[in-house]
């Protein structure tokens, strides 16, 4: 998830189109925090690792 909002980021970005940008920077933002809690050995949504 964390890649994918930056390959949309960097997409937006390029194209000028304003809803991709915004897309890409909400899943990197919940990807980045999954990986932080993932990483912390915390459960996220019942499992230890949400891959």
């Amino acid at each position: 998830m964390l890649l994918l909002g930056i390959i949309l980021l960097v997409i937006g970005l390029i194209t000028g189109v304003s809803i991709l940008w915004t897309i890409g920077l909400i899943l990197a933002v919940v990807g980045g925090v999954l990986w932080i809690l993932g990483s912390t050995g915390r459960a996220v949504a019942g499992r230890r690792h949400y891959w």
